[in-house]
């Protein structure tokens, strides 16, 4: 009952946020740069962001630069829970030991995804809040070869102290091994330093023809896995709404709560990516992206009465676009009035 009434006052906080105008969520690419290089990855595909420059073609920031853009953004989009993402979080570990406590001494949700390529500070360990996310692509065999230098070994030393999230995108591959999940997810299940595991299924872009890929039979067949097994492995957060959603999802980013509450940004910290994280063409239709599945989920939740609670983050989300609208004329007509006096 305690966890139902933290998510229940969550989902006020955050319609509260939408009818102001705002996004309650914030996803950042902190940094343009990754040592892996991993088959699929979609920040650095050549789309990702529109098709005139890439991730690592943008500029970023360093040192006392990061952290005041970075505050500044939080300031100006005034979000309850950040995502932050790369390239690799890690490589700006320093920066990050300050934004890190800021954001927990302001109430905000902060969820870090990293492949843990290098060790994660300890003392983050105590942070409020903070959410560790570790990618993980696979047994180890699989994993290593996708992701070296983050390999199992690094991944095992540097969450010791720690209580992660282990995060697994499930390819075709993967998907067409007799028991491969099972296997994978009864692992970390064991593992003393998980907290949760969670499980993506691959999302390509529009016309996408790669190894990656998974066709319908994997993915009905890797949801019938998840259902059976969510029931046997208690760290395994993947509820029968959030399946339903990977079973059915949203066919198109005008649909998709997750694309319709949340504010992508990229390393320059200008750059909007669009429609939602995965930039680029995202195929919807074929969409497996966590994020997407939990907020959908709640969205197509009925209450008593039956009206569902996507109807009113709709018409709330309509109020909220004109009071931004207002917000930002509002700006306008000061900064005006300023430049009028000024010259006068």
């Amino acid at each position: 009952m305690a966890a139902t009434g933290v998510v229940a006052r969550d989902v006020i906080q955050a319609w509260g946020r939408i009818l102001a105008g705002y996004r309650p969520n914030l996803s950042v690419e902190i940094t343009k740069e990754c040592p892996l290089q991993c088959p699929g990855c979609y920040a650095y595909g050549d789309s990702h962001l529109g098709g005139d420059v890439t991730l690592r073609g943008l500029s970023d920031f360093r040192g006392q630069e990061l952290i005041e853009r970075f505050m500044a953004l939080i300031d100006g989009h005034r979000p309850l829970h950040v995502s932050i993402v790369g390239g690799e979080p890690l490589v700006r570990y320093r920066e990050l030991g300050v934004i890190l406590p800021q954001l927990a001494a302001r109430g905000i949700h902060t969820q870090l995804v990293t492949s843990a390529v290098r060790p994660i500070p300890v003392e983050w360990a105590q942070l409020e809040r903070l959410q560790i996310v570790v990618s993980i692509d696979g047994l180890q065999p699989e994993h290593d070869a996708r992701r070296t230098p983050a390999t199992y070994d690094r991944i095992l030393k540097h969450i010791v102290g720690h209580q992660i999230t282990v995060h697994c995108t499930v390819t075709r591959q993967q998907a067409r091994q007799e028991g491969y999940l099972e296997q994978f997810l009864r692992m970390w299940q064991d593992n003393p330093h998980t907290r949760l595991i969670w499980v993506s299924l691959y999302t390509p872009q529009r016309g996408e023809i790669s190894a990656e890929r998974l066709t319908s039979t994997d993915r009905a067949r890797v949801i019938a896995d998840l259902r059976r097994l969510r029931l046997q492995i208690p760290k395994l957060q993947m509820l029968d709404g959030m399946l339903n959603v990977y079973a059915r999802p949203p066919q198109s980013p005008e649909d998709c709560v997750f694309a319709q509450t949340t504010t992508c940004v990229s390393s320059d910290f200008e750059r909007r990516i669009m429609p939602c994280q995965f930039g680029g063409d995202p195929d919807c239709n074929n969409c497996g992206c966590i994020a997407s599945a939990g907020l959908e989920a709640i969205g197509r939740h009925r209450l008593k009465g039956g009206l569902q609670v996507g109807r009113i983050f709709y018409a709330s989300l309509h109020v909220g676009r004109a009071v931004s609208r207002l917000r930002s004329n509002g700006t306008r007509d000061g900064l005006r009035a300023a430049e009028e006096r000024s010259s006068a």
